[in-house]
């Protein structure tokens, strides 16, 4: 699963902090992914975020709380429009098509993500 690094994320460092503390606040025990167009590069200023949740004992079960963490996400400041799914719910056809590009904003069981590329690349805070 070729994971890319937070850095080619098309998100703003301040929007990136907020994401990641609604997502610590709401499911701080999920797997969080982000993919689609702000990770592949072809995002543009109306771009949706696209999130994937995976319960991290279970890929069959769903992420606990996560009706909240949407009307958190739909209340919050983020000025782009946030697309969470259920791993658990996403159509089998539909995983290998996220697995081959994503970055992971929260590793589960409440593990922040790790700024580096699972590559071994360095890290880049901005």
């Amino acid at each position: 699963m070729p994971r890319s690094d937070l850095a080619q994320l098309d998100l703003s460092p301040q929007h990136l902090a907020l994401m990641r503390d609604i997502l610590a606040r709401h499911v701080p025990d999920a797997e969080v992914w982000a993919y689609g167009s702000r990770v592949h590069g072809t995002a543009h200023e109306g771009s949706d975020l696209d999130l994937v949740l995976r319960h991290p004992e279970d890929l069959g079960k769903d992420v606990a709380n996560w009706p909240a963490l949407q009307e958190a996400l739909q209340a919050s400041r983020l000025p782009m429009l946030v697309d969470v799914h259920l791993w658990s719910r996403l159509p089998a056809s539909f995983h290998p098509e996220i697995e081959r590009s994503y970055v992971v904003l929260q590793g589960g069981c409440g593990r922040a993500a790790s700024l580096k590329a699972a590559s071994g690349g360095g890290s880049r805070e901005s």
